[in-house]
């Protein structure tokens, strides 16, 4: 299925990976949507692959760490219009937290840049809409509404 003007809702995972410091992995983005932003590792979950498995496998592919699934907290969808109005890209992205286990960072597949921050600095970054929220909520255990 394509991503780009698809059928139905891409599954994706997003990834909260934190480190036992408190810091947080955020990879910039490589490709649309959302090219150039700060973002939280994830991507597609393929056929046949557990969220859990998803996470693992986005978080090495893109940051080149390693990390341990702890909890499903929610799941948002992000829909991106073209000017004509038409759905040109719409994922169902269950985000997960994870715990750093071991590597150092170094980007990969889609991503141009990655690096471990600390909360305090989300506000300064330009990051993908919704994840200080998300982030913020997974930090304190409050859920999204």
């Amino acid at each position: 299925m394509s991503r780009e003007y698809p059928e139905a809702p891409v599954a994706a995972v997003g990834v909260v990976v934190v480190r036992e410091d408190g810091r947080l992995l955020l990879a910039r983005r490589a490709n649309p949507p959302a090219q150039g932003l700060w973002s939280l590792p994830g991507g597609r979950i393929e056929l046949g692959e557990t969220v859990a498995e998803a996470a693992r496998r986005e978080v090495r592919e893109e940051c080149g760490v390693e990390c341990e699934p702890l909890e499903v907290f929610h799941a948002v969808d992000r829909v991106f219009r073209d000017r004509e109005g038409r759905v040109q890209y719409h994922y169902l992205i269950v985000e997960v937290l994870t715990q750093w286990v071991s590597g150092e960072v170094s980007p990969g597949s889609d991503a141009s840049e990655a690096a471990w921050f600390e909360t305090r600095e989300l506000p300064s970054l330009d990051i993908t809409p919704g994840v200080a929220e998300v982030v913020d909520a997974l930090l304190s255990r409050q859920p999204l509404e």
